[in-house]
């Protein structure tokens, strides 16, 4: 019976398939299930396949809501059942289902803006990974304070494992905000660089829009390099909009403070 519930396709294709065929032969299925009085024994196993792939674009509409809200039910369970073909549930838990939707929406050939959707897909599986991430305790003020200042500029800062960096090339981050929004007024899914920052503190999920100077020296921390490194190339980088040294503190204060580093190794 699970052979060909979770098979895709019509519940023929299911019962024909060489999984299911080699569980029970097709002219077999007759004799182990039952008709009811308007079911025949395969239309009731297919009940319970179709429910499973309701079941799977259920999950994937919790983890994707603005994915689902943008493509529309249609389109967004059209894309599921795609989905589910190619990268079908392999564990106990659904909250990995939607781990590779990012990666199959970029290359999806029926897609609607494509490139918007795989930004948006990216986001969406960064708040569902921070949200299902390990508790790390994160640095507090006193271990900041107990660093010597000679010593910062060696130190390697550690992210807490409830933490994402993602740049993306279009405003998935400003379209998740008006998710809400009963006028339907979302920003247009144009072309747009932008950094967002996602985290967990405690028991809430936080995004927050970067500047192209803060994500990049905040990917510098995150990738491992020294803090002396990392800022010396933060104020190379950008040009005429290159980040000043006081733009560099205030950062990394509000870093602190957001609880998104777990670790400072000297």
């Amino acid at each position: 019976m699970q052979a060909a519930v979770v098979h895709p396709g019509d519940i023929e294709k299911a019962l024909a398939s060489p999984l299911a065929r080699r569980e029970i032969a097709r002219a077999d299925v007759d004799a182990v299930i039952l008709p009811s009085a308007t079911l025949t024994p395969a239309q009731r196993v297919s009940v319970y396949q179709n429910m499973y792939l309701l079941r799977m674009e259920e999950a994937l509409g919790s983890d994707y809501p603005g994915l689902k809200h943008f493509l529309g039910d249609d389109a967004f369970f059209s894309l599921v059942r795609d989905y589910v073909q190619v990268h079908p549930s392999r564990s106990y838990t659904l909250n990995r289902l939607g781990d590779k939707l990012p990666d199959f929406v970029a290359v999806a050939p029926d897609v609607r803006r494509r490139d918007f959707c795989a930004d948006l897909a990216r986001l969406e599986r960064a708040l569902s990974q921070v949200f299902d991430a390990p508790e790390t305790k994160a640095l507090d003020a006193s271990a900041i304070d107990a660093v010597a200042p000679e010593a910062w500029e060696t130190a390697r800062l550690t992210p807490i494992a409830a933490f994402r960096l993602l740049a993306l090339r279009y405003p998935a981050s400003a379209y998740m905000d008006t998710l809400d929004d009963e006028q339907h007024r979302h920003p247009p899914a144009r072309r747009r660089d932008t950094y967002v920052a996602v985290y967990r503190r405690e028991y809430s999920v936080y995004r927050h829009d970067l500047a192209r100077g803060a994500h990049d020296l905040l990917a510098d921390l995150v990738a491992g390099k020294p803090l002396g490194r990392a800022v010396a190339a933060a104020l190379r980088r950008g040009g005429r909009k290159r980040p000043q040294p006081d733009d560099l503190f205030r950062w990394f204060r509000q870093w602190v403070a957001a609880g998104i580093f777990a670790r400072v190794d000297l």
